[in-house]
Parts: C-alpha cells; structure tokens; sequence
C-alpha cells in the first residue's frame, strides 16, 4: 500500500477560527472561579472534550497555545484508548502548541478524572502559555507520571481526535503536518515491527533443519 493511500484513512477537517469569550461567558466567569487549562492532545478537540466533562467547551477556548521548554511524545499508554497517547517532556530548545481553554473550576475534577490522576497516569504541572501577544501563568496542563522508555504509536481512532482539535482549532497548518507526520511514522514503526516478528515467529525460521532441506530441494 503507497504512502499517500495510508494517509486517507485519517480524516482531514478544514479549521475555523476558534471562538472568543463572548459577553455572557465573560459574565459567568465574574460568577464562578475559572482556572487556565493547556490541552495539547485529544483534549484539543472540544468534541471529545465535551464527552468527558459532560459540556459544550467551545466557548471556553480563548485561542492557540505554545508552551516553551517541551516537545511532544507518545511516552505513555492508554488502558482506555488501548494505545500510546500524548505527553510532553521538557526540552529547553523546543516548544508544543496546543489549546488554550478557560473553564469553570466545577470542572476541575472531571479533568482530572479523564486524565487519571488518580491512578497517576497523568498529574497536573502549572506552567506559562503565550498566547496572542499575552503570557498566561498558573495555566494548568498535564504530564505523565511514569513515561515509557519508547514512543508508542497512536491507533487511528486517536490520531484522528488529536490531528482534528488541532485543525479546527486554528493551530498552524505547519504544525498540524508536523504532528500527523510525526504519529504516522510512530504507525508505520509499529506495523513494520508487527511483521518481522510475525517472521521470526514463522515455523520455518523455528525449525532450521526444515529450512535447510528447503534450500536443498
């Protein structure tokens, strides 16, 4: 199968700019506490977003996210997705764009909730988001707690999630290529180690006695 015909199984969304603090938003949130969350995974894409915290988080979005100091990686995974998912690792000459959210405290322990804290899957770290000329502290992401040795690669239904919040919500088209290729050759990685121990796994690489009469036939 060609490269170009692997990169039609995922779906490919055309962006919108994200919406802004509206009026009545900016009025709640005079209301009830707010905390700064910096989603840089599949919790870039409200739709998945809103399955976990039970929402519509659309109008929590204030806009495109870089978080200086660390780069991407599939060190981690996921006993729900059943695949590897998204972490980022500090790496003072990188940087990781995301979403930049401002969401109602209520649903702080939902987030925390879809994250695994709890089970120490992930744990909250704070830190500093540029975003639209403005530096926003105390934002709230999170990290993976105990990080895999390797990259594990994502399966479709996750590459899809994390490859549509980046599009639709307005990051770099630039990036957004650089995340699909970098999650589908962490796939391609995986298909090619999936096959050469299915090889090595075959009755005529275990038997070398049946190999040589092969050759001898």
């Amino acid at each position: 199968m060609s490269h170009h015909s692997d990169r039609s199984r995922h779906t490919w969304v055309q962006p919108h700019n994200p919406p802004k603090l509206d009026l009545k938003l900016q009025q709640q949130s005079q209301k009830e506490p707010m905390f700064y969350y910096f989603a840089y995974g599949s919790c870039m894409c409200p739709v998945d977003l809103k399955r976990s915290l039970g929402e519509n988080t659309h109008s929590y979005i204030i806009g495109t996210g870089i978080l200086k100091g660390y780069r991407l990686g599939f060190y981690s995974y996921s006993p729900t997705r059943k695949c590897g998912v998204l972490d980022v690792l500090t790496d003072i000459s990188a940087s990781v764009k995301g979403v930049l959210y401002q969401l109602p405290w209520r649903l702080s322990a939902y987030l925390d909730k879809r994250e695994g804290v709890s089970q120490s899957l992930y744990r909250r770290e704070t830190v500093d988001i540029q975003c639209e000329n403005q530096v926003y502290t105390k934002v709230r992401t999170y990290v993976v707690v105990n990080k895999l040795t390797e990259e594990l690669a994502p399966n479709d239904w996750y590459f899809n999630v994390v490859l549509r919040g980046a599009v639709t919500c307005g990051l770099p088209e630039e990036y957004c290529w650089h995340l699909f290729d970098h999650m589908y050759k962490l796939q391609q990685r995986d298909q090619e180690k999936q096959i050469l121990a299915t090889v090595d796994k075959s009755p005529l690489q275990a038997n070398p006695s049946t190999n040589q009469g092969l050759k001898s036939y």
